[in-house]
This record gives structure tokens, sequence and C-alpha cells, in this order.
């Protein structure tokens, strides 16, 4: 890896290490500790010491204070150390134990190294990367060893700053005995994170070696795992992926599920062969279970391979991995799902033949699934089949899942007699139909013509199995009696649904908005006359779903026609109504009218909404009327109990910002932050987009902190926005700091 120097001025770094300098008249006992030297000083002398030097800024020149301080133990001078609170008091500690060190005396050496880590500490949490930069290299300077921790704080700060250089420059000075595994997992991840793939690579082999003094460990796994699962590393993916062995020669495995997701993408990927090989050379090592072999499994599948998958099949079971109904049920399914029911058999057939002794018993669900497979492919006769074969040789007995699969493949292949004749069949074997199986051959006589006998059919099933039908079934035929223009058998039909306890809003609602939906007002309209003549009640659903009908067929004249029935009738508008014809009405131009609805919505005791000024702050905006738009936005503000939300505002924004109004737009915008909504990406883009016409940079930089401290992620509308007009600048570094989250405004323009 190469070595480039942290740069740091010398004047800084001199600074550090000028020397504690002891007054002239005193000379201060050297750190030692003898054979005939007292005991070491109680913890009352220690606390008394730690007093005075936290709380006196010149107890350098205290002799006494400094003897008692020379005469410490390591430990004490430790934690003397950690009581400092600025990173500059530590400092000076560390350069005064450091001065007054005489090694030649000394059998316990000042812990020098444990001293300084508390200095790095308090560097790190001060921020001041000068000050670290300083450290470091002072620490080469005087030649004191960072230790692990020390090591870990300062690559880990660096890396958050992206100086990936200045940690790796760390990591290179350490002494070999302090790359430990943790200090190693931690330059790892910070390579993978760079995508420094190679540097990252030479690391992992290191620690992969057989005899490597600090191997790798779980961590280690779970830092390289999700790099393998997340990327694709092309013709280099083979090499990346046979590392993972070499992890359990140190006796770290994956999990079953970081395994299986790794089986599972290189399967995808079409590296069925490489799956193969890892997951062998993880067998030797024991601990494979049964899901990273299903994982395999399906990527053979995929593939054909059946000789494989015997082979596959026969090692789990040497391996005690035992494959069971899930294994086969899996790869059945995802067959079945994939349209090769061909494939699904010739595996099922293998299943229930015991290749090499292997031989699972198939249950009904998996039978289930192969008779849809083949339904849904239009082979519904061998699905048929199978169901005899489950009967006879299997002792499975058909359920209703079974006879539904079988009765909607033929009736969607339009065979509706066999489709009974499986009907038929099922109540013969005592297996009883449910509201699904009279669902599906009412659905099918309906969408072939027969909709007179899906009619007797249901009526047979309510009078002989008591099954009253459901909302789909109710719904399926009154669609279809519309198809057919025959509204009388329609309406007879929802008057039934509310004789059986349907609701009535629901009711209204599914056959008016079906009709309304399918573009048919009219016909809706009609149906609701008939309901009243009926002696039904039109309910407030109902009649908006109308109003929106005529509205979006432009017969607006209708829809008004519909709100004076509506009235006549004592129903009441609400909120969706007016919405409803103001949004339609001013969308056409007819803002007089729109404003007519919104007095009387008023009038009626309706609360205009965000949604009601909205559509026509809208609408103006689009009409090219942007003072009537700021108009409405004004009384929402002064008279309105509706505030503006985001939507409002950045319809403003964009329209201000479209005629050149750039500076209205941001005070529109400060107003907005002011008024608690909350810009989001829109607000952004639009208001970028503006001042990019404009070229005000420093107020483009501005908004851009404003969105990293507000935590608003910029979309692709953004970076495209930006690009174009910080690379025409000269300031595209910006923008790369910006999407690594930094701020920019404060950093110098580029000259």
């Amino acid at each position: 890896m190469k070595k480039t120097p942290i740069s740091a001025s010398k004047q800084y770094i001199h600074s550090l290490l000028k020397p504690y300098k002891p007054s002239t008249t005193t000379h201060l006992r050297r750190i030692s500790v003898a054979p005939d030297s007292p005991q070491p000083p109680s913890q009352e002398l220690t606390q008394s010491i730690i007093t005075q030097i936290t709380t006196t800024d010149n107890w350098t020149t205290n002799t006494t204070l400094n003897q008692q301080i020379l005469s410490l133990t390591p430990q004490s001078l430790i934690k003397i150390a950690r009581e400092f609170q600025t990173s500059t008091k530590a400092l000076n500690f560390f350069n005064f134990i450091r001065e007054n060190e005489n090694p030649s005396l000394s059998l316990h050496p000042p812990p020098l190294d444990s001293i300084f880590q508390t200095v790095i500490q308090l560097a790190i949490r001060e921020g001041d990367y000068a000050s670290i930069v300083g450290l470091f290299n002072l620490s080469k300077e005087v030649k004191v060893s960072l230790t692990n921790h020390s090591a870990i704080r300062l690559i880990s700060y660096f890396s958050w700053l992206n100086k990936v250089q200045d940690s790796m420059l760390v990591y290179d000075n350490l002494d070999p005995d302090v790359k430990n595994t943790n200090v190693r997992n931690i330059v790892l991840d910070l390579l993978l994170k760079s995508e420094r793939f190679d540097d990252a690579r030479q690391l992992l082999d290191e620690m992969l070696e057989p005899d490597a003094k600090f191997p790798p460990n779980e961590i280690t796994l779970n830092i390289v795992f999700p790099v393998l699962l997340r990327r694709d590393w092309g013709n280099g993916t083979d090499d990346f992926v046979g590392l993972v062995p070499k992890f359990g020669v140190h006796g770290v495995l994956p999990n079953k599920l970081l395994l299986t997701k790794l089986i599972t993408k290189l399967c995808r990927s079409c590296r069925n062969e490489k799956a193969w090989d890892l997951l062998h050379e993880l067998m030797k090592f024991g601990k494979v279970e049964a899901a990273p072999c299903n994982a395999l499994l399906s990527g053979l599948a995929r593939e054909r391979d059946y000789k494989k998958i015997n082979v596959l099949l026969k090692e789990m079971k040497e391996n005690e991995i035992k494959p069971d109904i899930v294994t086969y049920g899996m790869v059945v399914n995802h067959l079945c799902k994939s349209r090769r029911v061909d494939e699904a058999l010739d595996m099922f057939k293998q299943m229930k033949e015991g290749s090499d002794g292997i031989s699972v018993k198939p249950d009904v669900i998996l039978y289930n699934t192969l008779i849809d497979g083949l339904c849904k492919v239009g082979r519904q006769e061998e699905g048929a089949a199978l169901m005899k074969q489950m009967r006879s040789e299997d002792s499975c007995i058909p359920n209703v899942v079974t006879y539904n699969c079988l009765i909607d493949g033929f009736c969607k292949s339009g065979e509706i007699e066999r489709s009974q004749e499986l009907f038929d069949e099922m109540n013969n074997e005592g297996v009883d139909p449910n509201v699904i199986t009279i669902n599906t051959l009412v659905d099918g006589m309906c969408k072939h013509g027969r909709i007179g006998n899906a009619m007797e059919f249901f009526r047979k099933m309510q009078e002989e199995k008591g099954i009253k039908g459901n909302t789909v079934t109710y719904s399926t035929l009154i669609s279809a009696f519309c198809s057919v223009n025959n509204i009388e058998k329609a309406m007879t039909l929802f008057d039934e649904m509310e004789s059986v306890g349907s609701p009535d809003a629901l009711a209204y609602y599914s056959l008016i908005s079906g009709l309304t939906l399918a573009g048919r007002p009219d016909d809706a309209s009609f149906i609701a006359s008939k309901m009243k003549k009926a002696g039904f009640q039109m309910d407030l659903v109902s009649y908006n779903t109308l109003i929106g009908g005529f509205c979006r067929k432009k017969k607006l004249d209708k829809a008004v026609e519909i709100l004076k029935d509506m009235e006549d009738n004592g129903v009441k508008a609400d909120g969706v109504t007016y919405n409803t014809l103001i949004s339609y009405f001013s969308q056409h131009g007819d803002f007089e009218s729109a404003h007519k609805f919104l007095k009387q919505m008023i009038i009626d005791g309706n609360v205009p909404t965000v949604v009601t000024y909205g559509t026509l702050i809208h609408a103006y905006c689009l009409a090219g009327n942007l003072d009537e738009a700021l108009d409405i936005f004004d009384k929402m503000l002064v008279s309105s109990k509706v505030p503006p939300n985001t939507v409002i505002y950045n319809v403003l924004i964009e329209s201000l910002c479209k005629r050149g109004k750039i500076d209205h737009a941001l005070s529109l915008m400060d107003g907005m932050v002011q008024k608690g909504v909350r810009p989001n990406t829109t607000t952004y883009n639009a208001m970028l987009k503006g001042l990019s016409s404009k070229n005000r940079l420093q107020e483009a930089l501005r908004l851009m902190d404003q969105m990293t401290n507000q935590a608003c992620n910029p979309d692709y509308v953004t970076l495209e926005i930006l690009n174009d007009w910080l690379d025409a600048v000269g300031e595209i570094e910006k923008l790369k700091m910006f999407v690594q989250g930094y701020q920019v405004s404060s950093v110098a323009a580029t000259t």
C-alpha cells in the first residue's frame, strides 16, 4: 500500500514537541521505582494530585506536586491522564512525564502509550483535524507506539472524514503487534467501503494465511460477506468467492442465512459451477444446512441440470443433510411458476422413486402445486390424471384446493362442462365446495357467455349447499348483466344483496362505480333512477361517484344536475362533492363557477381544505395567472384556518422560478420554513433550477447545506441540475461533498 505523509505544518509539530522545562533551582527526581522505594501512594494521594492538576494551570511550577506525580505507579498516571478535559492539558501532562522519564532507573517505565491514547481520544472528541494530524506525527517523532485503541480511533476518525489515505498511513506505521484482528477489521471495512479492493484483498490474504498471527473472526466475515452479496465482481467474482472456504480453515464459517444468500446470488448470476464448488468446499468443514443446498437445487433446476441435482441430493444424505418435502416442494414450485412443468414432473418422479436410496413421499400440498402448475399452462387433463394418481399411489386425499385448481383450469379453457363434472365429483367424494369454488364456476360461465347458466348454478348452490355467495359473487353477476345491458337483472341482484345483509353504501358503490369507471356515467345514472323507483335512496358516496364520472366526461352541466338532484333528495354535499366540482371547473378555465362552488361550500358549513385551495392555486398557475394564485395563497395565510402544505408551496415556488421571480421564490421558501412546513426534494429542485438559470451560486450552496441539515436526500433531478451547473462553473467538487453529506457553502470557492 502506497504511503503518503499526512500534511501538517512543521511549526505546529514543533510546538507539540516543546519539552517541559522545570525550574532552574529545583531538581526533580526522575521517574523511578527502585527496589527500596516505599509502597505505592494511596488512592487519596492520587485523588489529591488529580484535583490539583485539573484545577491549576501552572501545576508544573509546583515542585512538591511534581515529585509526587513522578512517584506514582503507571496505573495512577493513566488514571490522572484520563481526568483531563482538553487535549492540550493532557498533552502537557504527557510531555511532563516523557521529559522526566529515566529508563535506566525505572523498573516500571511510565505508560506513555496509554497516556498518549488519552490525548488522542480528547483531540478526536474536539474534532480539530490539524491537531489530530499533529499528534499522529508527534507519536512518530518521540517514538511512542500507538495502542490498539488509539489506532482504531485514529483510523475511524480519518475514515469518517473520508480521508482514506490518512487512515492507511496510520495503519502502515503501527507496530506489527498492534495490528491485531480488530484493527485489521476496521481497515478492511474502510478499504471495501472506499472500493480499494486490491488493497482489501491484500489485507484479507494476510489474515487468511494458515499460520496468520491475527486470523479473521466472525466480524471479518460479516464485513466481507455483504460486499460479496452486494456487488457484481465480474471476472473477479470467482477469486473473491474463493476466499470464503479459507475462513473455514480458521474455524469461521458463514451462517445459514449468509451462505444461502451467496449461493442464490451466484445461481442467479449464472454461476452454478462456482456455487457448486463453494458449497462443496464448505461441506468439508461440516455445519452446512439444508437451506443453502435448497438454493443450489433451485439454481440447478433452472438450468435443468438433473445429473447434479441427483448428485447433490445424494451428497446431502451422505453429509446427513436430509432433503425433505420442503426441499423438493421449493424446487417444484419454482419450476411450475416458471412454467417449466415438465421439469417439475421429472423432479417429482425422481423424488418418489428414491434416487440413490433417498425417497420422499409427496403430500397433498406438493400435488396441488403440480396440478395448479399444469392447469396454468393449459394441461388440465394431466392435472386431473395426477389427482387420480395422488389418490391411488400415495393415499393423498384431494381437498377443496385440488378441485379448485382443476375447475379454474377447465373454466379458463372454456371447458365448462368438464368443470361441472369435477364439481359433481367433489360432491360425490364428500369434499364440500367453498365460496371460491362457486365464484370460479360463476366467473368462468359469465366470461364464456353463459350468464344464464351462472345464475342458475348460483341459485342451486344457495338452495342445496346454503352458500349465499359474497361480494365477489354478486359483483361478478352484476358486472356480467351490465355488460349485456340487462340492467333490470343487475338491479334485481343488487336488491338481493341488500336483502341478505350487504351494506347499502357498498352495494350502490359497486354498481354505480363500476359503470362510472367504465366511462358509462349515463348508464350509472339510469341505474340510480331505477334504484330510486324501486324504493332505494341514493347515498352520498353514490352521488359523489356520479358527479365525478360526469366531470371526467366533461359533462359539467350534467354534474350540476346531479348536484341539484342530490340537494332535492336531502343529501347534503360534502367536501368531496365541492372539491370535485371546483377542481374540474377550474381546470376548464371556468374560475367564476369554481369560486361560486367555493362560496357555497362555505355557506353549507363545509370547511375548505388544503385540497380545495391547492386545486385553485394549481389551476391559476397552469392558466398563467400567478397573481390570482398568490392572492389565494395570501388569504390562506391571513384568514383561513387551513395552512398551506408542501404541495402548494412547491406549485408556487416552481411557477415563480419559471417566470424568473427568484427572489420572491426564495422569500416564499424562507416563509415556508418559518411556518414549520418542511421543504421536500421537489421544493429544492424547483428552487435550485431557478437559481441555476440566474447563476446564483452562493444561494444554491446555502440551500444544498440546508438539504443536508434537514436530511432531505437529493434525487436524480437534483443531481442532474447541480451536475451540469457546477461542472460549468468549475465547482464539481462541491457536488461530491454534498452527496457525501458535507457542508459546501462555507468552503472557499475554487479560483
